[in-house]
């Protein structure tokens, strides 16, 4: 993330219509779950995108901008568009 990006840029940046977006940390077990259930659809390449928090130094922000854009700031938050479904429990329930 660039010095001059906000969390909340960061985010938003990302969320975008016609775009599922998955954001994780890559030690979580419930993110690595949850991009093992979505990587078991066939997206298109550019309709799923992975986003790694941990790249940036901000993590801690981006966490409380989920939990002010979201109602929590646990990982994987994902969007289908500009819309939060959940966690990986949401996730799995929809996949049922």
């Amino acid at each position: 993330m660039q010095p001059t990006c906000t969390a909340q840029e960061f985010v938003d940046s990302h969320i975008k219509p016609g775009r599922m977006v998955l954001f994780m940390k890559p030690t979580c077990p419930y993110c690595r779950r949850a991009e093992e259930l979505l990587c078991q659809y066939p997206f298109k390449r550019e309709s799923l995108v992975i986003v790694d928090i941990t790249v940036t130094r901000n993590t801690e922000r981006i966490q409380d901008y989920f939990q002010q854009l979201t109602g929590a700031r646990t990982v994987p938050r994902i969007f289908i568009g500009k819309e939060c479904i959940g966690g990986c429990s949401e996730l799995q329930e929809m996949a049922l």
